[in-house]
């Protein structure tokens, strides 16, 4: 085998796996299009940059939260995106199931009550994130006061 065609089948295999990434995107923002919308995302933008920091600052959460955190801000940033923002609908639903998985987790390893500790918006801000990162009602009894 030449060493083209290894490279060949790398990149074939890499554009396969972007194309059914992208299908899943399509799928899950056509299947949940009440997750978060365009408009609410942008309004909730500078909230979730300052808890994701806020967190990450954070020491007595534990160092692998931190780390998912600072990658997840690092990956929001970044000019180049899984799928550019310019497509319709899927452009930025990449972002969304990026942040809403990494919040999921982070939940589920520092607990809701440091999310809700670091939250800095509003009370009405806070039920739509924690909609996105998976927390059920029952989960939210305790708003930040």
């Amino acid at each position: 085998m030449q060493w083209w065609e290894a490279v060949l089948g790398i990149l074939l295999g890499l554009a396969g796996v972007y194309v059914v990434l992208l299908a899943g995107l399509w799928v899950y923002a056509r299947r949940h299009p009440d997750t978060v919308g365009m408009r609410d995302a942008l309004r909730l933008l500078p909230d979730l940059l300052r808890l994701i920091r806020r967190m990450a600052a954070d020491r007595t959460v534990s160092r692998g939260v931190r780390i998912r955190l600072l990658l997840l801000l690092a990956y929001l940033v970044m000019p180049v995106d899984l799928v550019p923002d310019f497509l319709p609908v899927i452009g930025y639903a990449d972002d969304v199931v990026i942040v809403a998985l990494v919040l999921r987790s982070v939940i589920r390893s520092a607990g809701p009550e440091a999310f809700r500790r670091h939250w800095p918006g509003t009370p009405a801000g806070l039920q739509v994130i924690e909609k996105l990162a998976g927390l059920s009602p029952s989960d939210s009894g305790q708003q930040k006061s």
